[in-house]
């Protein structure tokens, strides 16, 4: 075998440790299947006495994480740090300017500094892999990169984040309300101490960029990308759902066409026939559209030491091998501004929920709103008063403009009928 591939790592957490545990535990066999050792030779992190389950005395501890580019004769800087900016960013532009291959499970970085990065790896002629940073152990940036790459990808969309799923999942099976759900993934561990990123549909949308970027071969579009995120999914939604054949599930969904190209993640009523609605608990999924290969999908854990820590370490076999090529399915030059898509003008169905006082004519307000704003009612359905005196509906369109029932929600949110703010859902 050749000489090792020597890496130093920045981050210690979950997946930190885990990537030390699972080099330790398969060495011989990565060695094997990528030629050479890979050898940890350095290592930072902010707490030096923190129990991490993992022997780092035979490591080098280095205080300083931008010193790891010049520590140890790194051949790659491996960063689990986290965050957009900062320290992550530091240490990503300086190793890849010291001419060190780079890999991260960073989703926040890739989506806002992607290019830039990549562009600076493809100067120095040097790795930048960032398999962990979507859908955890599930290779679905390899698949698309390499495995779809001689297929014009039409769509790429699918179950981005786990905790979403989880919640989702449980409100399902047990009929509970978000709030308490919230409460017990936190308990549990799936969800963080404070879960906006996840439940507000912004780590699915980091996500979601980068994979739409890999697909069509566009420059990564974070801020085009619409965002709801599920803080608003009652459990009464659920039931709804499943009465008309449904499954609840936040989905990302971006698309390429004549049209423009469109991001978005938002709650959607998944088919029981579609496998989206059968992702259940914290796994991932995700479906790409290819002219020739038809369609490809993907699942699997999308979180978690042992997930992650397999994605990290299969980029670092692909630089032990030599096989890395350029960042995304083409060289950053040729990656082009994605055109956005108004999404007014996309047609689909669509499923609204509103909560309304219970009096005579308030379903005649809401049928003549659909009707000015051109949106035609597939099913209507009214459950009985709650105890304040309130009464759900639950509406599910024909297909039509969007533009259309977002000119009768906004008609809607003026009227002293309607309680609160409605709901939207599309059906995928």
């Amino acid at each position: 075998m050749t000489e090792p591939l020597r890496i130093a790592i920045a981050g210690l957490g979950t997946v930190g440790a885990g990537v030390i545990r699972l080099i330790e535990t398969n060495g011989d066999l990565i060695a094997r299947r990528a030629g050479r050792r890979i050898e940890i030779v350095a290592v930072s992190a902010r707490d030096r006495s923190r129990d991490r389950g993992v022997d780092l005395s035979r490591y080098q501890w280095v205080d300083d994480t931008a010193a790891l580019v010049t520590t140890g004769d790194a051949d790659v800087v491996v960063e689990l740090i986290g965050g957009s900016d900062g320290p992550a960013l530091t240490l990503a532009r300086s190793a890849l300017a010291a001419g060190k291959g780079f890999v991260t499970a960073n989703k926040a970085m890739i989506a806002h500094h992607g290019l830039e990065l990549a562009e600076a790896a493809e100067a120095r002629g040097v790795a930048l892999k960032f398999e962990a940073a979507v859908a955890g152990g599930v290779p679905v940036i390899k698949g698309l990169r390499e495995g779809a790459a001689a297929n014009e990808l039409s769509q790429v969309y699918g179950i981005l984040n786990g905790t979403c799923n989880f919640i989702l999942s449980k409100m399902e099976a047990e009929g509970r309300d978000f709030a308490g759900v919230l409460a017990e993934a936190q308990a549990l561990g799936f969800a963080e101490a404070d879960p906006s990123f996840d439940i507000d549909g912004v780590d699915a949308a980091h996500k979601l960029s980068i994979l739409a970027s890999v697909a069509f071969g566009t420059r990564p579009a974070f801020d085009e990308v619409a965002i709801t995120g599920i803080r608003h999914v009652l459990a009464a939604d659920i039931a709804e759902a499943a009465a008309l054949g449904y499954r609840i599930r936040l989905v990302g969904m971006a698309e390429a066409g004549p049209r423009g190209q469109f991001q978005r993640v938002h709650p959607h009523l998944v088919p029981l026939d579609h496998p989206l609605a059968h992702v259940t608990g914290s796994l991932n999924a995700v479906v790409a559209e290819g002219n020739f290969v038809g369609r490809l999908f993907f699942q699997g854990r999308g979180a978690g030491d042992g997930p992650t820590a397999s994605a990290v370490v299969a980029d670092l076999i692909d630089i032990a091998r030599g096989e890395y090529g350029v960042p995304y399915a083409m060289p950053a030059a040729d990656l082009t501004a994605p055109s956005p898509e108004a999404p007014g003008e996309r047609r689909g169905r669509a499923y609204v929920r509103l909560t309304v006082a219970d009096k005579v004519g308030v379903l005649a307000e809401i049928a003549a709103a659909m009707r000015d704003a051109g949106v035609s009612i597939e099913s209507l359905i009214q459950r009985g008063a709650n105890p304040g005196g309130d009464v759900l509906v639950a509406i599910v369109t024909h297909e039509g403009p969007e533009r259309c029932v977002a000119q009768a929600l906004d008609k809607l949110g003026g009227s002293p009928s309607v309680i609160g703010q409605p709901m939207w859902m599309h059906v995928l």
